[in-house]
């Protein structure tokens, strides 16, 4: 039986590499992995899944208008997984529509992304897979103190940004994963 998976971590967490490692472990066994990731980040080219370390693969990338069931039910081969990178970016609809995909066409869906922005307020595309993922997984990343990062801390210049557009495309020059309390010392005035 399918589920719909989300798992989510902060910034330099490893999403990225592990949906590749996943999609790399379905092709390996002459599967097919179908990959997705949001339009919004095209910092390593139009239609490209890419890790930090440079690993890179072709996806879909889907705007915020796509209906991702009706993209998915109208491919000509049936894949045999759904793989979303940049998960946070989805609308509540496109949730929906991936719940759609593992309920009525029965393929699993593993959704990688952030919980949280930079102002710890919760993503649309993620507060709806915390509402309807069968499953939730964090994948963990250390702070510079050494305890686990739960925070994504925007910066210019290395300081603290407080206050901006919700959505940044950015990479280690932009945000930097911190845990709650060196979050809050970095906040402060």
């Amino acid at each position: 039986m399918a589920k719909l998976y989300f798992r989510y971590g902060s910034m330099g967490s490893g999403k990225t590499i592990d949906l590749l490692k996943v999609s790399y472990n379905y092709k390996e066994r002459n599967k097919e992995a179908l990959l997705l990731t949001s339009a919004l980040d095209n910092r390593y080219g139009k239609n490209k899944i890419t890790t930090r370390i440079g690993i890179s693969e072709d996806c879909y990338a889907f705007s915020s208008e796509d209906d991702l069931f009706e993209y998915v039910k109208n491919l000509t081969k049936k894949p045999d997984i759904v793989l979303v990178d940049e998960a946070q970016f989805m609308t509540k609809s496109q949730v929906d529509n991936l719940s759609d995909v593992v309920d009525y066409l029965d393929i699993p869906v593993i959704c990688y992304g952030l919980r949280t922005d930079f102002k710890n307020e919760l993503f649309e595309g993620s507060l709806a897979l915390m509402e309807l993922a069968d499953k939730i997984e964090e994948i963990k990343t250390i702070c510079k103190c050494g305890k686990k990062a739960t925070c994504n801390l925007r910066i210019v210049d290395e300081k603290p940004v407080k206050d901006g557009q919700k959505i940044f495309i950015g990479g280690n020059e932009s945000y930097i994963a911190l845990c709650r309390k060196c979050y809050k010392e970095c906040m402060k005035d």
